[in-house]
């Protein structure tokens, strides 16, 4: 071998006179070509993933809307019940043969099924009469003496306020006190 040979480590050859394959330095050609093949398959991968989650997000819509419908017709079905039975109760009182506790019991039962419906819906009157006043969970329509009521309270509630769970469906409709009347 000559001196140049051993400088370089070309020296190190098998058995065959060749350089073992993992020894083998890449071409700038062939590195090329396996990273253009590696970005290939990347670029093929993440085009999968992204149509994958594209799918997924129509599933998840068709889901929710489904969800929707299914929650908005089991609440619907619960108020034609109720729907129901107030039709039964004017039937009954436009013939002229019921009288007027008859009908006030058929509304009071009709009232009573109501509020089993709206509790299994989780929905529920929440008092205001006597309260501090809240922005919050009360709309003031009026502002009205009342030697009753300390001022900034609920003097009177013109409309019930409902809650579902912690969260307000409905603020109470309310008329606040403004305290006894300034002496003159």
């Amino acid at each position: 071998m000559s001196d140049e040979t051993q400088k370089n480590g070309d020296g190190a050859q098998g058995a065959g006179g060749e350089a073992p394959a993992e020894l083998a330095a890449e071409t700038p050609e062939e590195r090329l070509a396996n990273l253009e093949a590696e970005r290939n398959e990347l670029k093929d991968r993440m085009l999968r993933i992204a149509a994958e989650f594209e799918n997924w997000k129509k599933r998840a819509r068709v889901t929710q809307a489904e969800a929707e419908s299914n929650a908005r017709e089991k609440v619907l079905r619960d108020v034609l019940e109720i729907a129901d039975n107030l039709e039964r109760a004017a039937a009954h009182g436009g013939d002229g043969a019921a009288d007027g506790a008859s009908i006030l019991k058929g509304v009071t039962l009709v009232l009573r099924l109501l509020q089993q419906k709206l509790e299994r819906h989780e929905v529920k009157p929440f008092d205001s009469k006597g309260q501090v006043f809240d922005p919050r969970v009360h709309e003031a329509i009026s502002r009205i003496e009342s030697a009753d009521v300390p001022s900034g309270s609920v003097a009177v509630e013109l409309q019930k306020g409902y809650k579902i769970g912690e969260k307000l469906l409905r603020p109470a409709m309310v008329s606040v006190s403004t305290g006894p009347g300034a002496e003159k």
